[in-house]
């Protein structure tokens, strides 16, 4: 599918659309496209009025406030939509422990919601936004979002309404709000050693921009069912903070916490199941979902294969960053750039 023909003069709803995501997918959408209009779909007035302002010249953006929880809402504002980005969630995962059933209502019951309304209104693609944490999940919000995954391929495999339903997965967006990296520039700021989990503990790092050139792919290229999953490189926590300490020149060294909670040493993108139907491209797998699968014979035939893999595509078996890798990634980020300019870094 031709990027122009997807994007210019289509109207597109991004449901959390003042959030990081939001906010960069709606300038890279402007300065390479003229779509009809992009409608930011959120609960959050504060943020929609800074968009708003920041996007004053644009007259074919438009803000709704709403809530995806709320189903006429949604319904309401998916009429004449040819394409929706789903990013509305709770993603900090402390949040969501504490308040699972928050996590369910939006992450689960508001998808749900986003889905049928999608498919009631005839949209043509639909693009839900997943995360590693989906994968084996252990915390409420890896549940939520592993459950996200499981509509969207429900609705892809039941719906007869031409509607395509597809998703992306990756790992942690670097300076996103709830990241790591904002928290290290509070505490270097205010004189604190930085604070680690545990040295070894692994961590996909992945640039915003790459994360939403993902997502523009799988509108682009998704069919029905695909989860696609962006290859990406990690690095430990300790080599992060220490990449951190020598770009802001920091002499409070770093304080080891533990563990937490709903923490995994390491994240998993693709399990070992996955592999299985999955496809390998350079920079991506498409994991394949919908070939054969019936639900009458899924009670009662299965797959033989020798070629089951031991392990998955994990934050541990990846290509791992040096720690002057690490530095330079970290030093390519505009926010990091603004912050030793001394400028304020938006957190989204």
């Amino acid at each position: 599918m031709n990027k122009k023909q997807s994007l210019d003069n289509s109207r597109i709803l991004i449901t959390g659309g003042t959030g990081s995501f939001g906010n960069h997918v709606v300038d890279k959408i402007l300065k390479e496209h003229k779509p009809q209009e992009i409608i930011i779909f959120s609960r959050d007035e504060k943020k929609q009025f800074d968009m708003r302002n920041k996007l004053h010249n644009f007259p074919n953006i438009k803000f709704v406030i709403g809530d995806v929880r709320d189903r006429s809402t949604v319904k309401n504002v998916m009429h004449g939509v040819d394409f929706v980005f789903h990013a509305a969630a709770l993603k900090q995962v402390p949040s969501c422990e504490f308040f699972p059933f928050e996590a369910v209502k939006t992450n689960i019951i508001g998808t749900e919601i986003v889905l049928d309304a999608a498919e009631e209104c005839n949209v043509k693609k639909v693009v839900v936004l997943s995360t590693d944490k989906a994968v084996y999940p252990i915390n409420a919000m890896g549940i939520s979002k592993a459950m996200l995954e499981k509509l969207m391929l429900a609705k892809a495999r039941n719906s007869n309404s031409g509607t395509v339903f597809c998703g992306v997965r990756y790992g942690n967006v670097m300076y996103s709000r709830g990241s790591v990296l904002p928290l290290f520039v509070e505490q270097i700021f205010n004189k604190q050693p930085i604070t680690i989990t545990v040295p070894d503990m692994t961590r996909y790092l992945l640039p915003l921009p790459v994360a939403i050139d993902l997502v523009l792919f799988a509108l682009e290229n998704g069919e029905n069912g695909d989860i696609l999953v962006r290859k990406s490189a990690a690095a430990t926590v300790i080599d992060t903070a220490k990449a951190m300490l020598d770009i802001f020149n920091h002499d409070k060294g770093i304080k080891i916490i533990g563990i937490r909670e709903g923490e995994k040493m390491h994240e998993t993108l693709v399990t070992s199941e996955e592999l299985m139907k999955a496809e390998e491209y350079d920079n991506y797998y498409r994991i394949k979902n919908l070939s054969t699968i019936d639900y009458d014979k899924y009670f009662t035939e299965g797959k033989n294969t020798s070629m089951f893999p031991k392990e998955g595509y994990t934050s541990e078996n990846t290509r791992r960053l040096t720690l002057q890798e690490t530095k330079d990634l970290i030093l390519s980020l505009t926010e990091i750039q603004a912050v030793l300019k001394g400028e304020k870094a938006t957190i989204h």
